[in-house]
């Protein structure tokens, strides 16, 4: 990496600059400590060259976008503060951002094409991060769309991650725009000409289709590693002509040992009409395009990937003694359990340690009416129990624990002789902060034990535990619990808790859907969780 004579010099008395690792049309990028809180960060300054108001105002509203951007989406870089430094006699300004360890998407796929099960994790990801940005952030009670303008591999950053494997960020929304009502007419080109659609090359105000339009472009470089455009020279008037009136090459032409889905093929495609009415209206079809596809592709893909996991974690596997032998799915626990004092007689769900005359175990503390969990255990063969665990470090190590309980006569109850769904599963999520003592206490004991309790108090009767059921812990979920709580020992956190629990809540929300139609799809009653 580049270093240059800012190493070593404090922002805002609490940044201390350590080297350059990158620099582009908008400024530089360094690597810096944060001093006040602890933890790496990642400081970008505004380019010398472009010391003027306007570009100012820009920058400024960049670090605005990209804040709250980040803090609804984990695949938007997290901006945590902005300010402006006195450099040779120069206010320069400059915003904190999380840093990010990984490769840029052009790095990941230097003219390689990637597998295709990759290829569908990774531009979902994509995806959902321009979905946000589209969906708009408030600015004084109103909602404005976000467009980025220059969606391409060099922005997009790839980086391991233990709950998504690979989790990616969308960078640099250094020159996008926001979508108002009285806004100007842009009267110049902004963008990168391999990847920008025919209307931007023409300077005009643009919409989402824009950016799906420069989306299907790198979507199929990734696929095949060329581009769909050819084109003699670089210049504005070759790529002014190809986008307006070249068709993009058949990825048969390209490479004709190349197999993808005909509906692969199809959806990129759609994305580079010239048109934009002929393209997909919005990143929302795009995501349902992709999302049959990667449920086609990529489970097998997955649980090989788990399988290797596994294996070369041999020597942590040797730790993890097997859990009781208890019933696999849920079964009937002796109803032991207090109800705390300190907790008030609600509807809520939290995690607690339970007690017993023989050991402590990890507990899921819930209180629901009473008429509910005498469904639940009256006819718990029609159970169906979903348990999984989310994780996120940054910007703070913190974990998601979700238990989901279907049950099929709760969902399908007779109401007055008229038949009336309710909500489906009942979901039961705790939070789990790692870098506080109860929560490395009751991921030890989640580790450990192999197991949990689920506790069911009734409203009507909140005294004592109504109904209890012990649930297992498969053994790839007990290593990656593991691997987490050993992370995020050493890892500093760079924000609020808060920040970590509303992405969870976010990602699992849009999992949801997708978890209630296996859970459905279950005729007797079963346990699972990836």
């Amino acid at each position: 990496m580049t270093t240059d004579s800012n190493a070593g010099r404090l922002l805002a008395n609490r940044y201390r600059l350590a080297e350059l690792i990158g620099k582009g049309a908008m400024g530089r990028v360094y690597r810096a400590e944060d001093t006040l809180l602890g933890g790496v960060i990642a400081v970008k300054f505004l380019a010398q060259a472009l010391l003027n108001p306007k570009m100012r105002d820009r920058f400024k509203s960049e670090a605005r976008t990209c804040a709250q951007l980040g803090r609804k989406s984990i695949h938007i870089v997290n901006v945590i503060d902005y300010g402006v430094t006195d450099y040779k006699e120069e206010d320069v300004p400059f915003y904190v951002m999380e840093y990010l360890q990984g490769q840029s998407l052009s790095e990941v796929i230097n003219n390689q094409p990637l597998p295709l099960p990759r290829f569908l994790t990774l531009s979902r990801q994509i995806a959902l991060g321009l979905q946000c940005a589209h969906q708009g952030i408030v600015i004084d009670g109103s909602v404005y769309p976000i467009i980025h303008r220059d969606v391409k591999p060099s922005n997009i950053l790839v980086s391991r991650d233990a709950s998504l494997g690979e989790l990616v960020k969308i960078l640099d929304f250094g020159i996008s725009k926001l979508l108002q009502a009285d806004s100007e007419q842009t009267s110049s080109y902004m963008g990168t000409l391999a990847y920008s659609s025919p209307e931007q090359m023409e300077g005009r105000e643009l919409d989402s289709r824009s950016d799906i339009y420069s989306l299907g472009v790198m979507m199929y470089e990734m696929l095949t590693g060329k581009m769909p455009l050819h084109v003699e020279t670089h210049a504005f008037g070759a790529w002014y002509k190809a986008h307006h009136s070249q068709p993009p090459r058949s990825f048969e032409a390209v490479d004709p040992s190349l197999k993808l889905p005909k509906a692969l093929e199809n959806l990129v495609m759609s994305c580079l009409a010239k048109t934009p009415n002929d393209r997909p209206q919005s990143i929302v079809d795009v995501l349902k395009a992709l999302e049959p596809l990667e449920q086609r592709y990529s489970d097998s893909v997955r649980a090989a990937k788990d399988l290797d996991k596994i294996l070369k974690r041999k020597p942590l596997e040797s730790n993890l003694k097997p859990p009781s032998a208890r019933a696999a799915v849920v079964e009937e626990v002796p109803c032991t359990a207090t109800w705390p004092k300190e907790k008030p007689i609600a509807q809520i769900v939290f995690a607690q340690s339970m007690t017993t005359g023989k050991s402590t175990l990890p507990a899921v503390w819930v209180m629901l009416s009473q008429q509910e969990i005498q469904t639940l255990q009256v006819y718990r063969l029609y159970n169906v129990i979903y348990k999984n665990f989310l994780y996120a470090m940054s910007p703070h190590p913190t974990l998601l624990w979700i238990t989901g309980i279907y049950n099929r006569k709760r969902s399908q109850k007779q109401n007055n002789g008229s038949h009336s769904l309710e909500q489906g599963p009942r979901w039961l999520p705790c939070y789990l902060d790692l870098k506080t003592a109860p929560g490395q206490e009751m991921t030890r004991l989640l580790i450990e034990k192999g197991e949990y309790q689920v506790l069911l108090f009734a409203l009507e009767q909140p005294e004592t535990c109504s109904h209890a059921m012990t649930i297992a812990i498969n053994q790839s979920q007990r290593l990656q619990l593991q691997e987490w709580a050993i992370t995020s020992q050493s890892y500093r956190s760079i924000g609020q808790c808060t920040l970590s629990k509303n992405l969870l809540k976010t990602e699992f929300d849009k999992l949801k859907p997708r978890i209630t139609t296996e859970m459905e799809k279950d005729p007797s009653g079963s346990s699972f969780g990836h």
